[in-house]
């Protein structure tokens, strides 16, 4: 019997090990990694491999985990048998059960609960018997990784995303620290959220059919025109040929009309063309550059998708999360 406590207690152990790692493992600040192993931690390096290597640090959390829970099973399983006269099957299916919340509270919730709120420092103390666990279960975890690079060339699907994902989770909590801490105001705060949220959205997504956006037409009177523009609450409006084709030629700005001394419309902007394959914040940051608030998006052949201002670029940005 005290073999099998022995065994029991073992398995709860590891159960709560590999549980709370994992944890630990997505809520460590990787600057403060790099920081430490630049200051010769020999832990803080290890870790800093793990993140790099995340195929590495799953497949051996999931094997631990599986181990874990066998050990803690056939622990249950041998006690009930020596308890219990009658060793039936039934007797070795109800243990485990009896015993499920007593596993699940000290092997899996509290251990999580500990590294979510304490990651940097409870990983910091078990980096040392992890990586040893991780040298041990190394053939194994070896397997989980080729069938993972089976899937990746079966499905398509990119290793990289998993560590974009750790990436941008590390970004949220280095902000939520500094909104903390008051470095960051609630206003810099969510300008990185939507920053994070649309930055990598084609540009596509935010155009507008050039036939649904207000334009006028070349020698328009300049009075037409400011009401048009306080009437739809724009700060440029396209302008089209004077006569025929309804493509934008230009745009003006409202601004420069306001200021001149012309009855009408005769000189404009030129539109800046954007492929629309291009990314949200690349299309920004070239109208920034350029210094223009009304772009032409446009396909391979050089059609016009739709019109896009720098005003309906930069408002996503402001609405976080």
């Amino acid at each position: 019997m005290i073999a099998i406590s022995v065994l029991f207690v073992v398995g709860l152990f590891l159960s709560a090990f590999f549980s709370g790692t994992e944890t630990g493992f997505y809520r460590v600040s990787r600057i403060r990694l790099l920081l430490d192993g630049l200051g010769g931690d020999p832990r803080a390096k290890g870790l800093l491999w793990l993140t790099n290597n995340p195929t590495l640090f799953v497949a051996t959390t999931l094997i631990g985990n599986n181990m874990a829970n066998y050990l803690v099973s056939l622990a249950i399983v041998l006690a009930a048998g020596l308890l219990v006269q009658e060793n039936s099957f039934f007797v070795q299916m109800a243990a485990p059960i009896v015993f499920a919340p007593l596993v699940f509270v000290y092997g899996e919730l509290f251990p999580k609960s500990l590294f979510f709120y304490m990651p940097n420092r409870l990983l910091y103390r078990s980096a040392l018997l992890f990586i040893l666990f991780g040298m041990l279960l190394a053939p194994g975890a070896a397997i989980l990784w080729i069938f993972g690079r089976l899937l990746h060339h079966i499905i398509g699907e990119s290793p990289a995303r998993v560590q974009l994902m750790l990436a941008r989770k590390e970004l949220v909590q280095v902000l939520e620290e500094g909104h903390h801490a008051g470095i960051l105001q609630p206003a810099q705060r969510k300008l990185a959220q939507g920053l994070f949220a649309v930055a990598n959205q084609p540009v596509v997504t935010f155009a507008t059919p050039a036939a649904r956006v207000p334009s006028v037409r070349l020698g328009t009177r300049v009075s037409d025109v400011l009401r048009m523009a306080r009437r739809h609450g724009v700060p440029a409006i396209p302008v089209v040929p004077a006569t025929g084709s309804r493509q934008p030629v230009g745009y003006v700005r409202v601004v420069d009309l306001f200021l001149s001394k012309a009855d009408r419309v005769e000189e404009v902007h030129p539109l800046l063309d954007i492929r629309d394959t291009d990314r949200h914040i690349e299309a920004l940051m070239r109208m920034q550059t350029e210094q223009e608030m009304l772009a032409r998006v446009v396909n391979e052949e050089r059609q016009t998708v739709g019109l896009i201002s720098a005003r309906r670029l930069i408002e996503p940005l402001f609405r976080g999360e």
